[in-house]
């Protein structure tokens, strides 16, 4: 990013929003034109996070970050938001969920110390998916400590939305690494705005299920989890997000699934997002919202398998943005960088109302990672198309098998405000060790699917 419009997140003035005119917004020519809004939004990042590096042959690139900036940075969006370089998360931050074993393993283990903790490694799902590599402690501190800030920001009405795209890891379990996740930034947000909101809406549009948040809050109603996934118990990771999975206790029925086969299209997605959408806000009635934006449920990417353009999964962004409610906005999945970046770009820009042309600017930096189209949208359901296993009948046996979910739920929950409730501070011991033992069942298949979702040589490097 920029300089000019960057501001330290620990600054002193964070309130202001800026705004332009039509003469200021012409010398943007690569703006087509801005929508007048009232929404404040603003742009949480550190490039400290980009140059981190999993491995040669691991799917996941913290560089696709550095494309996602220059895109922003190339068609002028920053003029029309705040952004913020944040600070790392601390370790008391970040222990609000995740336990101080695992913590304190994370922060002491490197590539070279690895043989002496071969039984934490074992313990903490550490391997292929999830490598030891250097920093990678000051990695996971980075994207959470974005996280909290786009949080806080949100809490108190600095921002009415708030972008992180290094953020949106949704595996990490609280005592375990997963799924290329070490923490869970987006547990840690929610238990931020539960400080103030009630009610907290999570959806999560990654090709993969975001198995993660949905286990840290299995069992509380503050948290509503909505997830819309391929599922296939055995042979896609993380195997779970079926429609059995709906939560317990004072959270059944607040866990909502929606399982989909490989090669879903735009339209069939759109429309079955809003219909889903639509029906939980009527009925939960949250006061914030949580978007993981997850970029592997494009087409074209190297471990997903949807048929998605960008301006299908951008549409996502847009319904939920025209609820008007508080909205933290995170990254997560997507393999691919150039499209990954070519994504977020984009929802960037509906973020704050801004239309795009399609050709990338003449200044875009790193532009031969583009080739040979050079635009925002090239034709993803196209290239390495996927079977379209989703029909009609099926999808709407689905959204049928949601709704009928929502008729559990008699209105939304009235809560007694608490800084963080208890139930949600720490999972409730029961319910966690009853999902442990499930873990442990599966853990034989789970464990395969990990290391298949990690392996090289996908789709594209």
């Amino acid at each position: 990013m920029t300089s000019k419009n960057v501001v330290d997140t620990w600054g002193s003035n964070l309130s202001t929003t800026l705004a332009y005119d039509s003469k200021a917004t012409s010398e943007l020519p690569f703006v087509k034109s801005v929508r007048p809004q009232h929404q404040k939004v603003s742009y949480h990042h550190n490039v400290a996070i980009e140059s981190h590096h999993f491995g040669n042959t691991h799917p996941m690139k913290p560089w696709r970050l550095t494309l996602t900036n220059q895109l922003v940075d190339a068609y002028g969006l920053e003029n029309f938001m705040d952004t913020y370089v944040t600070r790392s998360a601390t370790l008391e931050e970040i222990k609000e969920f995740h336990r101080e074993d695992y913590l304190d393993f994370l922060q002491r283990v490197t590539p070279a110390k690895a043989d002496q903790f071969a039984n934490e490694i074992l313990k903490f799902n550490i391997g292929d998916d999830c490598p030891i590599f250097d920093g990678m402690w000051d990695y996971s501190s980075l994207y959470a400590g974005a996280s909290l800030d786009a949080a806080r920001k949100v809490i108190n009405g600095q921002s009415d939305i708030a972008v992180n795209w290094s953020g949106g890891l949704h595996h990490a379990k609280r005592s375990e690494a997963s799924g290329f996740c070490y923490v869970n930034d987006i547990v840690l947000a929610i238990l931020q705005l539960l400080r103030v909101h009630p009610r907290v809406l999570y959806i999560d549009i990654d090709v993969h299920h975001g198995d993660g948040v949905e286990q840290a809050f299995y069992s509380t109603d503050r948290v509503m989890t909505l997830s819309f996934h391929k599922y296939d118990k055995d042979n896609f990771f993380p195997g779970t997000g079926n429609f059995d999975d709906v939560g317990v206790g004072a959270g059944k029925h607040h866990s909502l699934n929606v399982p989909l086969k490989d090669g879903i299209e735009d339209v069939q997605y759109v429309n079955l997002f809003k219909d889903i959408v639509d029906r939980v806000m009527i009925t939960y009635k949250p006061s914030a919202v949580v978007l993981q934006c997850g970029a592997d449920s494009l087409g074209c990417d190297r471990l997903g398998c949807f048929n998605l353009n960008i301006k299908a999964h951008g549409q996502c962004v847009q319904i939920v943005k025209d609820f008007g409610l508080p909205l933290l906005v995170l990254g997560g999945g997507g393999y691919t960088p150039r499209n990954v970046s070519r994504l977020w770009a984009y929802e960037t820009s509906i973020c704050v109302g801004a239309e795009l042309t399609n050709d990338l600017p003449p200044s875009t930096n790193f532009k031969e990672y583009f080739g040979p189209d050079f635009t925002l949208h090239p034709p993803l359901s196209r290239e390495g198309r996927y079977e379209n296993k989703n029909t009609k009948r099926t999808l709407d046996a689905v959204k049928q098998k949601v709704i009928e979910q929502l008729r559990y739920i008699n209105g939304a929950p009235s809560v007694q405000m608490q800084d963080i409730p208890p139930d949600i501070g720490a999972i409730n011991e029961e319910v966690e060790q009853r999902l442990l033992e499930e873990e442990q069942l599966k853990d034989k298949g789970r464990r395969k699917a990990e290391r298949q979702a990690g392996r090289s040589g996908e789709l594209y490097s």
